[in-house]
């Protein structure tokens, strides 16, 4: 066709860890476009922790830290088991393999990474799970100074940690603030925001950092990027692929990609009408998720109305949720695996492992209640040996802003008083936390095993014994927080095979058409074996992608 008003070789859309396929596609000497339909660029990567879970990667190879690509699917099969072409035993290796010689790759573009020593996969020393890495497979980016981006550093979406500049793997040790550890971890968190300040430089740190630094690395190599620029349609010739309508500036721009174009758009956990209409029997929608804006699935449902297939649409990243006075969810992570904590669903029943991974813990409160229909909301319970030692939220160690006090916690000087305002049973409610209270004295959970796996401990205290996860509901006044099943993303969408490639019902390749990231049904499945396993991914599929499309 002669009506083009644009051509490429590979044109990405969508400007998160995806963006990956877009560096590797220019280092292979491909005209590359990057469109991002929000004003803001980094999508849901930027409000991540930015860290990539990524088995035997070169930075584990240089520290000896010990791993091997049957470790790694020895992980992935007594984790995630059979989950469907989504997780063929193809795309694991294609996950595994590549994502080790993409981290050479990024780091030969100037990219920098360090290792999260200690952030154990989700699932190391959990009963039935073998092949994970109590050290942690996990690495994040260097801190990164936006000033060097110049105008574009105000087009970076904020990350999580507010002007705090941590390291992801440095939160754990923060929320032991009473310890030398969280003191000295403190001290450097804030020594190193204090000089960034007083230097005037603007330092991300985190998903943030990610994609600044991926920003960076395609601004130096002459990338152009379109902001405020949204996929409206594909263009098809015989079958394949050759294009997209893009709406830019108020008028419909067609882009011809030669090579093919990568779906990297995220998935749609804030389209109301496509999370009713694939959640199944979950009661899911937009009003729990922390999400980013932009993630409305426009690019999931374009790809199929070109007959892709797609798989797990009623799953996402779960991450159980309080609500917030101002109506937005705050995500419960380390509160629930300290010593001094309890959740309980509406009729003062135990039902799960507090600790387990997010993921887990969301899907089982929407499990729960489908069984029971007391699962939603559930209640985070804790003691005041809980709120005066780890921080809640937003809220300090022993400091509980008033004006959280029943618009978000319930306080009571008596578990009978506390059950009451829960309209939860008392007497039920004081026998699960007397059972509770028994495993707390002696550091064993009969019930559900809290405390035992690598990753739980990391998140508990490890000044409390005996067991750092695990602490008695036993000092006034009592606190509770009503959880919900939240999520950061959607994680089914597109199904794709080990190249990338977007895939028909048929199990053929839609020719010209690859996707990566929340777009897609997960290469993990229906779990999460460690910390960035999302991000990165996102990241290696669109590395994969790249590879796939632009050396054919």
């Amino acid at each position: 066709m002669s009506d083009w008003d644009k051509t490429t070789d590979f044109l990405v859309v969508g400007s998160g860890a995806g963006v990956v396929g877009a560096l590797r596609a220019r280092a292979l000497g491909k005209d590359v476009l990057v469109v991002e339909k929000s004003d803001l660029l980094g999508g849901s990567t930027c409000m991540s922790g930015g860290v990539m879970w990524l088995p035997n990667n070169p930075l584990m190879q240089r520290e000896g830290v010990p791993d091997s690509l049957e470790d790694a699917l020895r992980y992935f099969d007594t984790v995630v088991g059979d989950a469907g072409p989504a997780s063929s035993k193809d795309r694991r290796l294609a996950y595994i393999n590549s994502g080790i010689e993409m981290v050479g790759f990024l780091e030969g573009e100037g990219l920098r990474f360090r290792r999260c020593e200690g952030y154990s996969d989700y699932y190391a020393g959990v009963r039935g799970c073998s092949g994970g890495s109590a050290r942690g497979r996990s690495i994040e980016p260097e801190i990164f100074d936006k000033n060097q981006l110049g105008e574009l550093a105000d087009r970076i979406r904020p990350g999580f940690a507010g002007g705090m500049v941590i390291y992801t793997v440095e939160a754990a040790s923060m929320s032991l603030m009473r310890t030398r550890a969280g003191m000295a971890t403190m001290a450097r968190v804030g020594r190193r925001t204090v000089a960034g300040r007083v230097r005037r430089r603007r330092l991300a740190a985190n998903g943030a950092a990610l994609i600044s630094r991926l920003i960076d690395a395609l601004s130096r190599h002459q990338v152009p990027i379109w902001r405020e620029s949204a996929l409206t349609e594909f263009v098809v010739e015989a079958g394949r692929v050759v294009g997209a309508v893009i709406h830019r500036d108020g008028r419909d721009v067609r882009v011809r990609a030669r090579d093919g174009i990568l779906l990297a758009a995220g998935g749609f956990a804030r389209n109301e009408t496509m999370r009713k209409e694939f959640s199944g029997e979950q009661p899911a929608g937009t009003e729990w998720t922390s999400a980013n804006p932009g993630d409305t699935g426009d690019a999931i449902r374009l790809a199929m109305e070109l007959g892709a297939a797609t798989d797990m649409l009623d799953e996402a990243w779960w991450m159980p949720s309080w609500i917030t006075p101002d109506g937005t969810p705050g995500m419960c992570l380390s509160e629930r695996c300290k010593p001094g904590s309890i959740i309980v669903d509406a009729q003062g029943q135990r039902y799960f492992n507090e600790s387990c991974s997010y993921q887990e813990a969301g899907q089982e409160i929407f499990a729960h209640h489908r069984k029971t229909g007391v699962g939603i909301p559930s209640w985070l319970i804790i003691d005041s040996y809980h709120r005066g030692h780890y921080p809640f939220g937003m809220a300090p160690a022993g400091m509980t802003p008033r004006k959280l006090i029943g618009s978000m916690f319930k306080r009571a000087n008596t578990l009978d008083d506390l059950a009451n305002q829960c309209e939860i049973p008392p007497a039920a409610l004081r026998a699960t936390i007397d059972r509770f209270n028994t495993f707390a004295a002696t550091g064993a959970d009969e019930d559900f095993h809290r405390g035992e796996g690598d990753h739980e401990r990391f998140y508990g205290d490890i000044t409390h014994t005996p067991n750092p996860c695990l602490g008695p509901i036993a000092k006034p006044p009592f606190y509770a927080v009503a959880l919900y099943p939240g999520d950061i993303g959607t994680s089914g969408g597109l199904l794709c095979d080990e190249h990338s490639r977007v895939l028909t019902s048929a199990g053929e390749p839609i020719e010209g058409l690859y996707a990566t990231g929340n777009c897609t049904a997960s290469v993990m499945g229906r779990k999460y074996l460690g910390a960035g396993a999302s991000i990165a991914a996102s990241a290696v599929f669109g590395y994969v992608a790249a590879n796939s499309a632009c050396t054919d």
